[in-house]
C-alpha cells in the first residue's frame, strides 16, 4: 500500500511580502488604476449596513446614472466582475422557456449564448462574421423570424475591437416586436459614446476595470422599469440566489435590506472612479479616448500595421490590430513584458493568433503609454524579424498628438 504523503502542519508557509510587477496595462483590461482610485480603496471600512455606507451607495447610484446617461431607478454596481453583471442581467431577464437572440460576430455574444441557456432560455442567433458589427436589416429579420423575448447585443466587442453603430435602430426593431434590449458596454462605458435612454436600451451591464480605470468587484448595471417589472413579475425565481435581483432591490433599492456584504472596498473604489468621469464630463471623456486611441492608431499604421475593423466600426477602447506575417503573437506579447513592463493581449476565438489587443482605456489612455506601446511594439516587431518601421510609426503618433 502506498504511503501517504506528510503534511507539515505546524509549520507555518514561507510566503513573502507581495511584490508584483509594476506593468503597463494597455491590453484588453485591466486597465491602469487612477492613484485617485488607489488611495479611496486605502481608506477605513466601516459596515455596508453603515449609515455612512448607505450614503455611499447613493452617491455610487447617482454617479452610474450619469455615466450610462440614464434616469433609471434601477441602476447599481454588482458584487463582483463584469461577468457577474453579465450574468445578473441575463439570469433575471431570461425565464425558463424564454427566446433569446444573440449575436455570432464575437466571443462575448458566445458568452450571451452560453447564460441564456443556462437560465433556462433557447439561444436563437443572428448571423455576423468576427470583425464585422450585425447589420439593421438582418436584425430585423432575424427577429421578425424567430420573435424572441429578449434580444442581446455587444456595443463594444473585446474579441475584434469593433464597436456597433446603429443601436437606435437595432432597438426600435426589437421593441417592435415587443422583445426586451439587453447591451453589453463592458469594454463602452466611460470610453466610448453610451446613451442608455436616447438609444432605448432596457437592460445595459458592464465592468469597472476597463474605460473606468477601477479594478474589479463592483460593476455597473442599469435596468428600466419595463425590464424590472419582468423580472419581478417572474414565476420562478432566477437560479443564482446571490444574482437574484428581486432580492437585491431589498439591498439597492430604498429598504436598504441586508442581502449579503457588499464588497465595501471595491465600492469605494467604483465611486472615486465615477467622480473622476463626472469632473472630466462623460462627452469629453469619449473625446480623449478617440483623440489618444486615434494617435495611436496613426502609429501602428504608420509604422505598417493594419487594423482590423474598418475605420466606420473602429473601437476606441479597443485596438484590433492584425499580426503581421513571419511574427508569432504570443512571442510578442511575451516580449513586450519581459523588455518593457508592457501588456497587450492576443485574440481570443475566431481571431486567436490573428490579432494584437491593445487597450485604450481610462487612466491608460495617456499620451505617454501612447507613445510607449507603439515605440515598444514597434521595437520588438523589428527584432522578431517583421517588416515593420517603428520610427514613422513614432513620428506619426507624435504627428497624431500635436494636432
Amino acid at each position: 500500500m502506498a504511503q501517504e504523503p506528510s503534511i507539515e502542519t505546524d509549520r507555518a508557509p514561507a510566503v513573502g511580502e507581495l511584490t508584483p510587477p509594476d506593468r503597463t496595462l494597455m491590453g484588453p483590461g485591466p486597465s491602469d488604476v487612477h492613484p485617485r482610485v488607489r488611495r479611496a480603496m486605502s481608506t477605513p471600512l466601516v459596515g455596508h449596513l453603515d449609515p455612512s455606507f448607505v450614503e455611499i451607495m447613493d452617491d455610487v447610484q447617482e454617479l452610474l446614472r450619469y455615466t450610462f446617461r440614464t434616469d433609471n431607478e434601477w441602476t447599481i454596481p454588482v458584487s463582483g466582475t463584469g461577468s457577474a453583471a453579465m450574468e445578473a442581467a441575463i439570469g433575471n431577464v431570461v425565464e425558463p422557456g424564454d427566446t433569446m437572440l444573440v449575436p455570432t460576430n464575437g466571443y462575448f455574444g458566445g458568452r450571451m449564448a452560453s447564460m441564456a441557456r443556462r437560465a433556462g432560455g433557447e439561444v436563437v442567433e443572428v448571423d455576423a462574421p468576427w470583425g464585422e458589427p450585425l447589420d439593421p436589416a438582418d436584425v430585423a429579420d432575424a427577429l421578425a423570424t424567430h420573435d424572441p423575448d429578449v434580444f442581446g447585443f455587444v456595443h463594444a466587442e473585446t474579441s475584434t475591437g469593433v464597436r456597433q453603430p446603429d443601436v437606435p435602430e437595432l432597438t426600435a426593431a426589437a421593441h417592435d416586436h415587443d422583445a426586451l434590449v439587453i447591451a453589453d458596454t463592458v469594454t463602452s462605458i466611460g470610453g466610448v459614446e453610451l446613451r442608455v435612454d436616447e438609444w432605448d436600451i432596457d437592460v445595459a451591464y458592464a465592468g469597472p476595470q476597463k474605460c473606468l480605470s477601477c479594478p474589479p468587484g463592483a460593476s455597473p448595471l442599469t435596468l428600466s422599469d419595463e425590464a424590472m417589472e419582468k423580472v419581478l413579475a417572474r414565476e420562478e425565481d432566477p437560479r443564482s440566489w446571490y444574482l437574484d435581483l428581486s432580492l437585491l432591490e431589498g439591498y439597492w433599492g430604498e429598504e436598504r435590506a441586508y442581502h449579503h456584504t457588499a464588497p465595501i472596498t471595491n465600492v469605494y473604489a467604483i465611486r472615486e472612479a465615477l467622480r473622476l468621469v463626472a469632473e472630466e464630463g462623460i462627452e469629453e471623456r469619449w473625446a480623449r479616448h478617440e483623440r489618444l486611441a486615434g494617435a495611436l492608431k496613426a502609429g501602428v499604421e504608420g509604422m505598417g500595421l493594419e487594423m482590423n475593423a474598418p475605420d466606420e466600426f473602429w473601437l476606441p477602447s479597443l485596438n484590433a490590430v492584425r499580426v503581421p506575417d513571419g511574427v508569432d503573437d504570443g512571442e510578442v506579447c511575451a516580449e513586450l513584458l519581459e523588455r518593457y513592463d508592457l501588456e497587450i493581449a492576443s485574440g481570443l476565438g475566431d481571431l486567436d493568433g490573428d490579432i494584437f489587443r491593445i487597450g485604450c482605456m481610462g487612466y491608460s489612455a495617456r499620451p505617454e503609454n501612447v507613445i510607449y506601446v507603439v515605440t515598444a511594439l514597434g521595437d520588438v516587431l523589428e527584432s522578431l524579424g517583421a517588416t515593420v518601421d517603428p520610427g514613422a510609426g513614432v513620428t506619426a503618433t507624435r504627428r497624431a498628438l500635436s494636432e
